[in-house]
């Protein structure tokens, strides 16, 4: 048998290198064995600090199943185990993190209704039955304008007085309480209107406008300028008194180096005027008379009627721009200077409200408002 020497160069974890000669039998008839043992050689130079590790056993069908079990059970174990600590991780990342906190919402406003009465002298009591009526049926004012006749009413509805209060009063009025004639050398007018100032103030302790318990805003004219002005602050008195002053039977009311005179003139039914002062939902009473049913019993009942025709265009223009809805009295039968059937014209603004609530409801409830 012959011997081939192989030298192998080895470096231990220390550094020294050695140099062993092993002598591989060369057996040309049996190379099976002479690959296994070079084989064990290689390992035995390669690895010098630990021996070899003894061949494993073979196994049977049933253990290569348990073992292959066993295999399968530690890695969903560690599977597992993983999946828990990955997502106690993501609790601990996310546990200082505050979530965004719900974008707050103002509550909606409510909506802002605003009643706009209109002129029509003694035909302005029907004013107390639409307020009566609309109080009876939960509807809830929050602002008040008025022109001429209107404002006396909406003056006393501002003050915080119901409609039965305010129907009661009317009764029991006197109209000589609000009637002072002029002296005869003055040719402005036949009435001052002092004595309806004075008996509004009475009535109202002296409140002030923007001391009301609602707004409240007065309409009267300019008599230089011909432009509607609105009162929202000082005397009521004073402010309705100008309002009313309707030309040649009352005087112009003199207030701040302006002379003012009857509201209806330039703003029949101030429903513009409700609207600017932040009425969401106008509702306007219009009492005016018809021309082509309007009683002329009188000079009075012919200068009214003047100032009505000749404010139809303004009152058309005014209402179907700024009113949500509008609220007609039958008062065909009245004069605006019979101021004896004022239990009437009241019965009339009741029954108006009740012929219209259906429609008015049905409007109040689409624009939001509480009825």
């Amino acid at each position: 048998m012959f011997y081939h020497v192989r030298r192998y160069r080895t470096t231990y974890p220390n550094g020294q290198v050695r140099r062993p000669d092993a002598r591989l039998p060369l057996d040309p008839l049996d190379p099976l064995k002479y690959a296994s043992f070079a084989a064990q050689q290689e390992n035995s130079l390669k690895s010098p600090l630990s021996p070899p590790l003894p061949p494993l056993p073979r196994l049977s069908g049933l253990s290569r199943r348990a073992f292959s079990l066993g295999c399968a059970s530690a890695v969903l174990s560690a599977c597992t185990t993983a999946t828990t600590s990955q997502t106690s991780s993501s609790s601990a990342g996310t546990s200082g993190v505050t979530p965004a906190s719900p974008v707050a919402t103002s509550p909606q406003r409510p909506v802002r209704i605003g009643l706009a009465l209109g002129g029509g002298a003694a035909r302005g009591f029907a004013h107390i039955g639409v307020i009566k009526a609309l109080e009876a049926r939960n509807v809830k004012v929050d602002l008040l304008s008025g022109t001429s006749a209107g404002s006396v009413i909406a003056a006393l509805s501002a003050s915080g007085m119901n409609g039965i209060a305010i129907n009661k009063l009317a009764l029991t009025m006197d109209e000589a309480s609000i009637s002072d004639w002029a002296m005869p050398f003055r040719t402005r007018g036949f009435l001052q209107g002092v004595a309806l100032q004075n008996y509004l103030n009475k009535t109202l302790d002296n409140k002030p406008i923007e001391k009301m318990a609602k707004p409240l805003g007065i309409v009267a004219t300019d008599l230089k300028t011909g432009q509607p002005i609105l009162f929202q602050r000082g005397n009521t008195g004073i402010a309705v008194r100008a309002s009313c002053s309707v030309p040649s039977i009352f005087e112009p009311v003199k207030i701040g180096g302006h002379e003012y005179v009857d509201g209806g003139l330039v703003s029949p039914v101030p429903a513009a005027f409700a609207r600017k002062m932040g009425a969401d939902f106008v509702i306007a009473v219009d009492i005016s008379a018809r021309p082509e049913t309007a009683l002329t019993q009188s000079s009075f009942d012919v200068l009214m009627q003047t100032f009505t025709i000749m404010g139809q265009t303004i009152k058309a223009y005014e209402l179907d721009k700024y009113a949500d809805f509008v609220i007609r009295p039958n008062l065909a039968a009245m004069s605006g200077s019979d101021f004896s059937q004022r239990n009437a014209a009241i019965l009339a603004g009741e029954e108006a409200v009740a012929r219209i609530w259906p429609d008015l409801q049905r409007q109040l409830a689409a624009k939001g408002a509480a009825v």
